[in-house]
């Protein structure tokens, strides 16, 4: 089937607005390890896609989800001894205070608890949060999406502009000074929400900023801004969906931003497909929150994620993924790093582990977004067989995210496709 006939049945059934990659979209049918394969057999290397965190079609996860299908697979209201050994394992992986686990099935819904947990333990309504984040696509966490999207006001959220010291607050500020600035628009947002009578529940943050764009932050200022909010009576969430299992060459993302969460937020690589995500806290908050809601979750807490679940935590382990991470992802970014100052359009280059951002500018004395850029590359690159896209507050980022199997091979293939095409952009 041509991709246009598919398209066009697409569109008719799922209606149009379903976003696609590309300007000539893909027709994916397999995966394999770091690898996707379209229709005609074309390989191309996964730089994008987090999910399958050890690799697309791993046996080992396979062979566990197929096992356990065909032996229980039932809801949370009997005891399982898989599901409680997954918990177990999972709040190990934390500091102290880290100690029990409400588990769903995806970010938005892990994300809904976080906050609902919040707003019962501080007896508070007032969600603080980025400018520029994402946590979710629900009615009442979609309303957190960046500020150019958010489709609905509220007293009880205030955002604050995101750190970032590409694109400074003020210009000229030494770091202290310029974490001091931000910290300064965390209060605002407090002061907004004890304003209204909301007061303040929770901030919430991805732990690196990743909608962000991944921006390079004021040493200190996590900290600094945890601890205003913990001075008004509201608690720390994490939001670790793209930032946690190893992303970053370290378990968790606040790990390498310098803060402690009271709250923890993970989903899309649990699974490495299935649908898996989680909220950990202390074991008062969530014995709290199963007090005040009686929550319950069909497909949560189940026989099936356990196993799964269970199953990628053994092949990170395995392979050691968290040191693999932290190397080739520091090979790539050198890499990087070392080719930007050759192209007045590439303004800065940031991450951790596999977690890198380009940003395109129009200049880099400007350092205005270049949108179209971004595009324009994402595209190239897939022509040379590289998925990657752009990203971003203001989408000029290229995102380079890929499966935590992703090697150094893959990675000196990569930067002779991105010479070529940065060669051909002009």
């Amino acid at each position: 089937m041509s991709i246009e006939s598919l398209l066009v049945r697409r569109q008719r059934v799922l209606g149009k607005g379903m976003a696609l990659f590309y300007d000539e979209p893909l027709h994916i049918v397999r995966g394999e390890g770091t690898y996707l394969f379209d229709v005609a057999g074309r390989r191309y290397v996964d730089m994008y896609n987090n999910v399958p965190c050890v690799g697309h079609g791993n046996p080992a996860v396979v062979e566990a989800m197929a096992r356990q299908q065909a032996t229980l697979n039932v809801h949370s209201r009997y005891l399982h001894e898989g599901i409680v050994e997954y918990a177990e394992r999972l709040v190990a992986l934390h500091g102290t205070g880290i100690e029990s686990i409400v588990f769903s099935c995806s970010g938005t819904e892990a994300n809904e608890v976080a906050v609902h947990m919040a707003r019962i333990v501080s007896g508070r309504r007032g969600i603080v949060f980025s400018n520029g984040t994402y946590h979710g696509n629900s009615e009442a966490i979609g309303m957190l999406t960046g500020e150019g999207r958010r489709h609905a006001t509220s007293p009880e959220i205030a955002a604050f502009p995101f750190p970032d010291r590409y694109r400074p607050l003020e210009a000229g500020l030494d770091d202290a000074a310029l974490c001091a600035r931000y910290v300064e628009r965390v209060e605002a947002a407090i002061g907004q929400l004890e304003s209204t009578g909301a007061g303040v529940a929770c901030l919430i943050v991805c732990s690196i900023f990743a909608n962000e764009g991944l921006p390079d932050i004021p040493a200190g200022f996590m900290a600094a801004a945890a601890e205003r909010v913990r001075a008004a009576g509201g608690l720390v969430i994490a939001d670790e969906v793209q930032a946690g299992y190893c992303r970053t060459g370290r378990w968790w993302g606040y790990q390498t931003t310098g803060f402690t969460p009271d709250i923890v937020v993970t989903g899309k690589p649990m699974g490495n497909g299935l649908p898996l995500a989680a909220t950990a806290a202390s074991r008062a908050i969530v014995e709290r929150f199963r007090a005040a809601t009686g929550y319950f979750n069909t497909f949560a807490a189940s026989p099936l994620q356990a196993a799964v679940g269970n199953a990628v935590l053994d092949e990170i382990e395995r392979l050691d993924l968290r040191r693999h991470a932290e190397q080739v992802g520091s090979f790539l970014k050198a890499a990087l790093v070392e080719r930007a100052p050759r192209y007045d359009f590439i303004g800065d280059v940031r991450g951790r582990g596999l977690f890198i951002g380009i940003e395109m500018v129009r200049s880099k004395a400007g350092r205005e977004p270049d949108v179209a850029r971004a595009r324009e590359i994402a595209n190239r690159l897939k022509a040379r067989g590289f998925l990657t896209s752009n990203a971003g507050a203001r989408g000029n980022v290229l995102k380079i995210r890929p499966p935590l199997v992703f090697g150094r091979a893959d990675g000196e293939q990569f930067l002779e496709a991105f010479d070529a095409t940065l060669a051909s952009v002009g």
